[in-house]
């Protein structure tokens, strides 16, 4: 009796943990699909295989890192993705894209697609420039042009060629400097020579006495008989002439009462 009521009680425990079992494994399934069908709409959004897309293609010397599946951005609007890379020969790398259908009236023909980066040290993207706004609109299949990117070596060497040539500019203006100071060569003794700024001085102050006998002599010559009639031909003419622009004047200021009444 003992054995029979023992395994009875197994029996229910068995049943309840199997139903509890069956529960979890129902919702651990649910829940792997519904991760699963939100995975596949987030990428499949972000590949654009829900949207209606045409194809562009356009070719490179160096694609810079660009793989397949980076965003192509268009006015700072991603707009479709990287289709496929492929070399075509020993100097030129095609590029596919595909870009939503809904932009295709934006893109026009002469539009240029470059390689950017999204952020400081983000992944790389294609950037499509804007085209003329009379130009036709690209159509499917269509290759346009494009920019070489900058590589990030290239800036770096030009970066180290720049702080190299700061740093032989900085070396030489400290020689300038402890010359300067030291009194060595003409702009050392300039500033430091004080007989040399005395020197300046004297010369300024015989500048002003010349100029001073200048207009004394200048003044003696007008009152010289000799120079007395030119002098005057030379006034009257000045008179002569503002006379003139005055009448000038008086003539305009009559016609434009003229014209107002």
């Amino acid at each position: 009796m003992n054995i029979q009521l023992d395994s009875y009680k197994q029996h229910k425990i068995m049943e309840r943990y199997t139903t509890k079992f069956k529960v979890r494994l129902g919702l651990f399934i649910t829940g792997g699909l519904l991760i699963f069908i939100v995975a596949v709409f987030i990428i499949g959004r972000q590949k654009n295989l829900f949207v209606p897309v045409y194809r562009l293609t356009t070719t490179f010397y160096n694609v810079s890192g660009l793989q397949v599946g980076n965003n192509i951005r268009f006015s700072g609007i991603n707009v479709g993705t990287v289709d496929n890379i492929k070399i075509i020969n020993d100097s030129t790398v095609q590029v596919d894209m595909l870009i939503q259908k809904d932009v295709q009236k934006f893109i026009k023909s002469d539009c240029e697609a470059a390689i950017g980066s999204a952020g400081l040290i983000g992944d790389r993207i294609l950037v499509i420039t804007q085209g003329s706004s009379d130009a036709a609109p690209a159509k499917d299949g269509q290759q346009i042009t494009s920019k070489e990117p900058v590589e990030p070596d290239a800036i770096m060497a030009s970066l180290q060629v720049t702080a190299d040539n700061a740093a032989v500019v900085s070396f030489q203006l400290a020689g300038i400097m402890t010359k300067v100071n030291s009194g060595s060569g003409t702009l050392g003794r300039f500033i430091q020579d004080s007989t040399i700024a005395e020197n300046i001085n004297q010369t300024i102050v015989n500048l002003k006495k010349s100029s001073k006998g200048l207009d004394e002599n200048m003044n003696a010559a007008k009152e010289n008989f000799l120079f007395r009639g030119y002098y005057k031909r030379k006034l009257k003419e000045a008179e002569k002439i503002k006379i003139d622009s005055a009448e000038k004047r008086s003539e305009s200021i009559k016609a434009i009462d003229k014209k107002k009444k």
